[in-house]
């Protein structure tokens, strides 16, 4: 090889390793270039990324993005593009099979474990979600058919609740996983009801305490397991997720104890396309620990002979624009975070939003309603619009 020959065999690029090559071939299904110049192309620092996702799929993806091995201008579009050719399906790296295999055997939502995620995800102080979230604080899908603003489509989306659940003054409602208590002190101030809430959430259920002041609302520190009580209507607002697929049943057996026999319960949950798939291990890890999306079917066999399905409403689409609304008023108030929580949070709060976004614009997973009750409502239900 002579000079000439030499320098120029020496400036080209090295070659990519067979993971690499396959990662990328894979991206081209989904229209995203490694290195290219679009707004959902990726931008890869160091090329290990590509062998992290073969040997570890999303959770090694969202761990070299955390540390900023990789980048692209706007994940959520990158995601909505990734899941919408299915290419999560085709990654199956063995080094996650005790991650799945976990998932299914054991029970993860027991009651031991369940006030882990309370603890690590939503007591990471009310300041925080203040600056995230619309001023009632509600942490679920808002509803946009009539809305211009988040605060719009969460309050949309609480009398939405009230209605299908045809709430009258003076009834006596449970809300199961009340969060900081949006849909609780919405019907008490609009539908005149008295409600009690149960979170595994001390920050949620102190700030609801003082928010509330003064309405006929009780919050308990309290698992869902260990009510015994009797109300007209029961609401379960995004809290479905964490209960797990082991404890299913469970759940509506607590549900159909503490309803009147003429009563209304309406379920709120976030729930995936497949029966038999693996809770996402990035996610598990990071953002939502033992979290377990439902299935339709699992929610099915679980209210098996305990209640009629009046009503099943998906507005999952809108879940897209709540988690953009969030991740925009995120980044106002990052400034004021910066110091306590460090980057590394920052990419991580921001994989976790995007990327839940562009899952929801793939409609890779969906938001539900369902509105049940215990023997039927006499000459049929209809849902409000």
């Amino acid at each position: 090889m002579n000079p000439v020959e030499r320098r120029h065999a020496n400036s080209r690029p090295p070659a990519a390793s067979g993971a690499q090559q396959a990662v990328a071939d894979l991206l081209a299904r989904a229209n995203v270039a490694i290195n290219g110049g679009r707004a959902w192309d990726l931008q890869v620092a160091d090329t290990s990324v590509l062998d992290c996702v073969i040997s570890n799929g999303n959770l090694g993806l969202g761990e070299a993005y955390m540390d900023g091995l990789w980048d692209v201008e706007h994940l959520d579009q990158f995601f909505h593009r990734v899941l919408a050719a299915h290419l999560d399906q085709q990654v199956k790296p063995l080094g996650l099979a005790f991650h799945a295999m976990r998932a299914r055997m054991l029970n993860l939502q027991n009651l031991k474990r369940a006030w882990t995620v309370g603890e690590a995800h939503y007591d990471l102080g009310n300041e925080f979600y203040a600056a995230m979230l619309d001023p009632r604080m509600t942490y679920t899908c808002g509803y946009w058919r009539d809305a211009g603003s988040l605060a719009e489509a969460q309050e949309a989306k609480l009398d939405l609740i009230c209605r299908k659940l045809r709430l009258e003054p003076g009834m006596r409602v449970l809300d199961i996983g009340c969060g900081w208590g949006s849909f609780m002190g919405y019907a008490a101030e609009h539908y005149g009801v008295e409600c009690v809430g149960v979170t595994i959430s001390r920050e949620q259920a102190e700030w609801a305490k003082a928010r509330y002041a003064g309405l006929p609302l009780e919050f308990r520190l309290q698992d869902y397991r260990a009510i015994d009580e009797r109300f007209d209507r029961i609401a379960s607002v995004g809290m479905f997720e964490h209960v797990g697929r082991k404890n299913h049943r469970k759940y509506m057996e607590v549900a159909h104890r503490c309803l009147a026999d003429d009563g209304l319960f309406l379920l709120h949950t976030i729930g995936k396309n497949q029966r038999s798939s693996t809770p996402d291990p990035w996610i598990d890890k990071y953002i939502f620990p033992n979290g377990d999306l439902p299935s339709i079917g699992q929610i099915g066999d679980a209210a098996d002979g305990l209640f009629v399905v009046e009503d099943l409403h998906n507005f999952g689409a809108d879940y897209d624009k709540t988690l953009m609304a969030w991740h925009a008023n995120f980044e106002a108030a990052w400034p004021r975070f910066a110091s306590q929580l460090g980057e590394r949070f920052r990419r991580m709060w921001k994989y976790y939003l995007l990327s839940c976004a562009g899952a929801f614009r793939a409609r890779d997973i969906q938001l539900w309603q369902w509105v049940l009750s215990k023997e039927g409502v006499a000459d049929g239900y209809v849902r409000p619009e």
